[in-house]
């Protein structure tokens, strides 16, 4: 029996050929998956079957459930991280340190666009729609409304993101005048006071 034979590779596990691909193709995988099932249903264990690649794989390059479906639809940040911390401070700066982050993020033109076009897709698709709100439900206004507090956490949060939607689609979409050419420190002066309202203010009748 010859001994020249040479032994065979083994092939990596974890990763699918062309590895410089593996990230895109996590992307595209689940951004099949989210559109396909939403945000609740879709695993992580789909996805990586999907993409040819061990799951493994979605922990290294994106952390957590969360953090994909941040870099899937193409936020900014990930809200689900960076508004519980700013709750957790001083409630009567609360607004403001709300709109600082917010007209921060959006007086950046590669992050508001990619923002805006979050915006525009869950307000044209449903399937978009739908993923997002499952995602700022379960991932931002659950955990916020247990630091927050009150009966009434979750409609205050509603109507702040309904505040922070409003404003994309005016300001920057729209470009509705002359809230469009307001100076950023002004914008986050004037919508500091609704945001704090919202959240920590009286509500009025609403019940």
């Amino acid at each position: 029996m010859s001994t020249d034979a040479k032994p065979r590779r083994r092939r990596p596990s974890g990763r699918r050929p062309g590895a410089s691909g593996t990230r895109e193709a996590i992307l595209a995988a689940a951004g099949r998956q989210f559109a396909e099932h939403g945000y609740d249903r879709a695993s992580m264990r789909a996805i990586a079957a999907a993409a040819g690649v061990d799951q493994k794989l979605i922990a290294y390059f994106f952390g957590s459930k969360q953090g994909l479906f941040v870099a899937t639809v193409g936020l900014p940040f990930n809200p689900a991280e960076t508004i519980p911390a700013l709750l957790a401070g001083d409630r009567r700066r609360l607004g403001e340190r709300i709109a600082a982050l917010l007209t921060d993020v959006l007086e950046r033109p590669e992050l508001h666009q990619r923002l805006t076009a979050v915006v525009r897709a869950a307000a044209g698709d449903p399937a978009t729609a739908r993923m997002m709100r499952e995602f700022l439900t379960n991932e931002l206004f659950a955990p916020a409304a247990e630091v927050l507090g009150g009966e009434d956490a979750i409609l205050r949060l509603s109507l702040a993101g309904s505040q922070v939607v409003g404003l994309i689609t005016a300001r920057y979409i729209v470009g509705t005048e002359p809230l469009a050419s307001v100076p950023p420190a002004r914008l986050a002066e004037l919508i500091a006071a609704a945001l704090e309202r919202y959240l920590t203010g009286p509500l009025g009748l609403i019940r």
